[in-house]
């Protein structure tokens, strides 16, 4: 099982941080290249989404399984 991670991150000016486990993160930097995006601007795009009572750690997670249960972008 993979360690969870803490990585750090600026949105909109404000400096925060999340934890993710290695493979949740090498998700997100994938999703990020596939869309030509930065990560910090797909970590922000998940952030202005995600329903305030969620974490961040937790709103990325599930964007990552959402994106993989759609075929990890194919559809």
């Amino acid at each position: 099982m993979s360690a969870v991670e803490k990585r750090s991150v600026t949105i909109r000016g404000h400096r925060t941080s999340y934890s993710l486990e290695k493979p949740f993160y090498d998700d997100l930097v994938a999703m990020a290249a596939l869309r030509k995006l930065t990560l910090a601007a797909l970590v922000a795009e998940i952030d202005e989404t995600r329903p305030r009572d969620t974490n961040l750690s937790s709103a990325l997670r599930l964007y990552v399984l959402e994106w993989a249960k759609r075929g990890a972008g194919n559809t």
